[in-house]
């Protein structure tokens, strides 16, 4: 679509100038960020019909494919963060299950052999192994045999 032959030169120029100030207060407030999120989108819909030919509105087929776009981008921000709060709650029962257990824990080029004495941490466990805390990510094996109590 051609706006030239829409939209007066004045609107061009003040579309442009607020196209101009939303981007530089992107740049500034947020960083560079790739992906649109549901404000964003929501954005661009209502500058959208604000902002559409009063003799060529937006066909119905048109605006329910858009807001199906929209709730389905809200319904995939939902799963992705159950999918992270499964992930964590994983992460620190498997964490719990090693306490007692022998482990080798790579840290850097050394292994460390001990162990699991106390889990801390609730989303990113951290095992207590010879005294000292590692990241529950940083053990290498397991052994099945529980240490004498």
């Amino acid at each position: 679509m051609d706006f030239s032959t829409v939209m007066s030169g004045q609107d061009q120029l003040k579309v442009q100038m607020q196209v101009d100030s939303l981007n530089k207060s992107l740049a500034e407030g947020k960083g560079l960020n790739q992906s649109l999120g549901k404000d964003d989108f929501l954005k661009l819909l209502l500058t959208q019909l604000q902002y559409q030919d009063p003799t060529k509105p937006m066909e119905d087929k048109e605006f329910i494919a858009q807001m199906a776009q929209f709730s389905s981008l809200e319904q995939m921000n939902n799963l992705s963060q159950q999918f992270v709060s499964v992930k964590n709650t994983l992460g620190r029962n498997a964490a719990y299950d090693l306490i007692g257990r022998q482990v080798d824990i790579l840290q850097g080029d050394q292994k460390i052999h001990g162990t699991v004495e106390a889990v801390s941490g609730k989303d990113y466990p951290q095992l207590l192994v010879n005294g000292t805390y590692y990241d529950y990510d940083s053990v290498e094996t397991v052994s099945n045999k529980e240490a004498s109590r």
